[in-house]
């Protein structure tokens, strides 16, 4: 405080020094002083007015820790009385377990009671329910299969609740009714042989493909209504989930791949068309069953299946395999040609899934390719080398037979001109356009110059043979002209 007394002090004569530096300056000290003292009044007063802020703050926060502290003496009090209920009420609800358990086994009769009808019936409700399966009322068996699961479902789950460890009772349970887990199985089995068949069977009577969607439907409400409880209490009935909407998929898949594969054809050794006749049979297949899938099937599903983009994509994937089977066989160059040709042209054509009343649901070009690039032209080497082999050999021959003719007593043909020339320029032309636009010639004009130089040096080593030996080298050389 001294220290701030005269720090003030010295910037008070600081201050008053420099007022006071002219002597006209002294008229003005009254003048001075009261502005002074103003300026004094309002520092003074903002003082206190921030110090009554806090006083008028820290009041209040002693009023509120006052409030507070008198709650919490009000709560401990409290705490307290329920300490003393708890302590008091645990021999009441000991008391209480019997009645508990009356509770849960009065729920385990009740269940009983409301399930006793399908009870004593199981037998017979089983054996009504083979009987509908076998007369294709797959719809009414169904439902008979739901009541008795039910009723076991319930049965074991009060069972469950009263005691988990009761396994005698549950086993009881399960024995009882191990005649419904058999009806569950032969249900399931008449359900994926009507979707093997569904193809044909959508053609006579939709019905049927309706209704074993409609049990597929049912089955999958129940089995997330199982889990759902699962993850409340622990307990699930045997058999559940029954993923019968998965199943039907894996069905579904194992049906295209199998159509796909049965149109194979048994001829191959005895019938050179047989792959020709094999992508045709495929081809008629694939497009007549989308066709019908696209008109008659998809309306016996949910649309959330998407059931059309669905078998698209099992075509194709199936396809896909047996395309890559038939590429990895021994195949001849004109059967290379045959299948790069449906792979690459026909099947997104117009003909197959390009078809007109196709597209209008699907996307063909969103299809991926139905051979690996890879394949492709593993494929396309493999042709190369079968064509370029089976030229070679071809063109030897000819000129095998060419070059008899150059050891003959007679003179070459004439042309049109009169200038001498054989028949192997028109044979190698005839080649040409049977098999390709353009024909590499190098590999038989090499093969040519090796066979006239060697003409030649007979010639040298006995010039009396042949005759006409400058007859057949003029042929010869326009010959090479002819091939330019």
């Amino acid at each position: 405080m001294e220290e701030t007394d005269r720090e003030a002090v010295a910037t008070a004569v600081q201050r008053v020094a420099g007022m006071l530096q002219r002597p006209d300056q002294l008229d003005k000290v009254e003048q001075y002083r009261r502005r002074e003292a103003r300026k004094k009044a309002s520092v003074e007063a903002r003082l206190k007015a921030a110090i009554q802020s806090q006083l008028d703050g820290v009041r209040t926060g002693l009023s509120q820790l006052h409030n507070a502290l008198g709650d919490v003496k009000d709560i401990q009090r409290s705490l307290g009385d329920v300490s003393k209920d708890w302590r008091q009420s645990i021999n009441t609800i000991e008391n209480l377990k019997d009645v508990k358990d009356a509770v849960v086994q009065h729920s385990q009769l009740a269940a009983a009671v409301e399930n006793l009808k399908n009870i004593f019936s199981v037998p017979e409700i089983v054996q009504e329910a083979h009987g509908l399966i076998e007369q294709a009322e797959l719809l009414q068996a169904h439902r008979k299969l739901m009541d008795l699961e039910c009723s076991r479902d319930d049965l074991m789950y009060e069972q469950y609740r009263m005691d988990v460890k009761n396994t005698h009772d549950m086993n009881l349970i399960r024995n009882y009714f191990g005649e419904v887990q058999n009806l569950s199985e032969e249900l399931a089995k008449q359900l994926w042989m009507v979707l093997q068949r569904s193809l044909l069977t959508v053609r006579r009577d939709p019905t049927m493909v309706v209704s074993v969607v409609r049990i597929i439907e049912r089955e999958e409400k129940i089995d997330r209504r199982m889990l759902d409880r699962k993850k409340q209490t622990g307990f699930i009935p045997p058999g559940r989930p029954k993923k019968w909407k998965e199943k039907m998929f894996e069905v579904l898949e194992r049906t295209v791949s199998t159509r796909i594969e049965g149109s194979q054809s048994d001829t191959r050794e005895s019938d050179k068309m047989w792959l020709v006749r094999l992508l045709e049979i495929t081809r008629k297949y694939v497009q007549d069953d989308l066709i019908v899938i696209k008109n008659l099937m998809i309306q016996c599903f949910p649309p959330n299946y998407d059931i059309l983009n669905k078998f698209f994509t099992l075509y194709h994937k199936a396809l896909s395999v047996r395309i890559e089977e038939l590429a990895s066989e021994d195949l001849e160059a004109n059967e290379i040609v045959s299948l790069l040709t449906w792979v690459l042209n026909t099947y997104k054509s117009a003909e197959m899934m390009g078809h007109p009343e196709l597209t209008t649901e699907m996307d063909v070009d969103s299809m991926g390719p139905l051979l690996p690039k890879e394949v492709v032209d593993q494929l396309l080497s493999k042709y190369i080398q079968i064509f370029t082999s089976n030229i070679t050999g071809w063109l030897r021959k000819a000129l095998e037979t060419d070059k008899k003719d150059w050891k003959k007593d007679t003179e070459p043909e004439a042309d049109q001109d009169g200038y001498y020339q054989t028949t192997l320029p028109a044979i190698v032309f005839q080649v040409a356009l049977w098999n390709v636009n353009k024909l590499n010639l190098q590999c038989k004009n090499v093969m040519y110059r090796e066979e006239a130089i060697a003409y030649k040096e007979d010639h040298m080593r006995d010039r009396q043979h042949p005759q006409c030996y400058v007859q057949y080298m003029i042929a010869i050389i326009n010959n090479c002209q002819t091939f330019k």
